[in-house]
């Protein structure tokens, strides 16, 4: 198991190493945008509606937002 995983590890580190400079920056380029969609957007655009409420209030919330659709 161990050997395995220690296998798939220097596979993925070979191949970043190997990499081109236009890769590189493809993954850079990826990895930005990942951040940017689960940091920066959730923070702006899916508040936490449930935050701060005991069970009982969040279970009326859940149970108002599936009435009213």
């Amino acid at each position: 198991m161990v050997r395995t995983v220690r296998n798939i590890i220097r596979f993925y580190v070979d191949g970043f190493r190997g990499m081109s400079r236009v890769g590189r920056t493809l993954w850079i380029i990826i990895i930005v945008k990942l951040f940017i969609m689960f940091a920066v957007l959730k923070v702006f655009f899916f508040p936490d509606f449930m935050a701060g409420k005991n069970p009982e209030e969040r279970s009326h919330h859940v149970m108002q937002e599936l009435i009213a659709r």
